[in-house]
């Protein structure tokens, strides 16, 4: 419980810290300004956030009448929750000089940085600022490379090592031929940190067996339990399996296996075949591989008993991983951070992964270029979550998923150097020029989303206009 005691020691503390933030706020303070600062503060690692008292020294109390009611703080306390994803306490403080109004801001997840508005803050001497790619790299390597660098077996000798890891794959997928030593092939391993030498034997990694795993289950229950998971359902909803496997092989010498099971069993896209003359299935491979491998690099490997999951329906294709992002969804197609990057890496130079930042974009042209809906990416409290939709008539399209392909359109014209236009839009959803008029109330629609905004630069033209992203 914070008491006016904590108050007077923080107003004789020499300096604000990254963790102790004054601010006089007399008449009132901005809810934005509120919301960033609980960002940069919990990524500092948590602090307080003091409104009422001048942030010179010496400092005084003048009192803020900022969230003057209980209904009113609590009011910004929900939104706080709403807008960041986490609980900021609020204490109000009686001074003889006026009312003190603390917020107490709990640190960020080992791991996981805040972000308010697609942007992490942190502290730079009194000013809030964008943290620097070398801070993030920290954060998000805090908590996953240990788990990496953790032994799934110790001990083991040569002969286990070959036995255990797919190494022949593993050269395959390198483009390189297979040693002609033994002694070779381990040298190559440990200079991955796939294993470590030891006086007993070889340790081998968790970074190697959930990678080259001929088995995982060879290593150990937990490992067993991050192999992917598919099921087919009948319908467009799970009351009847139609198929369902537990992957069995490391991420990397089982991928190419586990996208070919789920591609063959998606059901066939007759609008498409008709097009192209010959037979296509109803998500496309490269969309499938891109999600796939997306799903297994960014996953949380600290989440115990879950999986990656791929779940198929009749009239989509779902594709789930554990842990949440460490970027907005709709951030997705032009920005790039990974959670585990020395993972994303060597999936990267096994082939497995597209080039950082590339592989939604792929998702979308393919969305496109097969007449699908605009995939969904959604995210809930423990899983992160790509969805893929079948083929479906544009007049069949919700107001929602209309929205939400404009914007996934111009983003991924603008990230090619290009921009959207009425034209461009109509070309993506096949409609006639007729229908201009509808595809104007699509984009005005995504404008009043705040996803997209017209390009002041060029014509004031209606009908000649070009649009950016909301972020351009």
């Amino acid at each position: 419980m914070i008491t006016l005691e904590d108050l007077n020691q923080w107003l004789d503390a020499p300096a604000e810290t990254e963790q102790l933030e004054f601010k006089q706020a007399k008449q009132s303070f901005s809810k934005t300004d509120l919301l960033r600062y609980c960002v940069a503060l919990a990524n500092e690692g948590g602090g307080y956030l003091i409104l009422g008292v001048t942030d010179k020294p010496p400092r005084r109390v003048v009192g803020s009448q900022a969230f003057p009611s209980a209904t009113s703080l609590n009011e910004v306390k929900a939104l706080i929750v709403q807008k960041l994803g986490f609980r900021v306490d609020a204490t109000e403080l009686q001074h003889p000089d006026g009312r003190v109004l603390v917020f107490e801001i709990p640190s960020r997840p080992l791991g996981q940085p805040q972000a308010f508005e697609g942007t992490y803050l942190m502290r730079a001497g009194e000013n809030l600022v964008a943290m620097t790619p070398d801070v993030l790299r920290a954060i998000f390597a805090e908590d996953q490379q240990d788990w990496f660098s953790q032994p799934a077996r110790t001990d083991a000798s040569a002969d286990d090592v070959i036995a255990l890891l797919d190494t022949q794959t593993y050269f395959e997928l390198l483009d390189r031929p297979y040693p002609t030593t033994r002694d070779y092939v381990l040298d190559r391993l440990q200079s991955e940190g796939f294993i470590h030498s030891t006086p007993a034997g070889w340790h081998i990694t968790n970074l190697a067996a959930i990678l080259l795993a001929r088995k995982l289950d060879a290593f150990s229950l937990s490992l067993a339990r991050k192999a992917p998971r598919v099921v087919i359902y009948e319908g467009i909803n799970k009351l009847q399996t139609r198929d369902e496997i537990v992957g069995q092989r490391g991420y990397a010498v089982g991928f190419e296996g586990l996208v070919d099971f789920v591609h063959r069993a998606a059901p066939r896209n007759r609008v498409i075949e008709e097009v192209i003359r010959e037979e296509a299935k109803m998500f496309p491979r490269q969309a499938l591989r891109e999600l796939i491998a997306n799903a297994l690099v960014h996953q949380d490997f600290l989440a115990t008993g879950t999986s990656v999951m791929i779940e198929m329906y009749s009239d989509r294709v779902e594709i789930s991983n554990p842990g949440q992002p460490p970027i907005p969804t709709d951030r997705f197609i032009d920005e790039y951070r990974s959670r585990n990057e020395q993972l994303a890496d060597i999936m990267r130079r096994l082939g497995i992964c597209e080039e950082k930042g590339s592989g939604i974009d792929k998702v979308i042209n393919a969305a496109e270029v097969y007449q699908l809906p605009a995939p969904d990416f959604r995210v809930g409290e423990t899983r992160t979550t790509a969805v893929l939709f079948a083929y479906q008539d544009f007049a069949d399209m919700s107001k929602s998923d209309r929205i939400r392909a404009c914007y996934q359109h111009c983003c991924l014209l603008y990230v090619s150097n290009r921009q959207m236009s009425n034209q461009t839009l109509r070309e993506r959803f096949r409609l006639a020029p007729s229908k201009t008029a509808t595809v104007s109330l699509i984009i005005a629609a995504t404008k009043e989303a705040e996803l997209i905004k017209a390009d002041e630069s060029e014509s004031s033209s209606t009908r000649y206009a070009r649009y950016l992203p909301f972020w351009a």
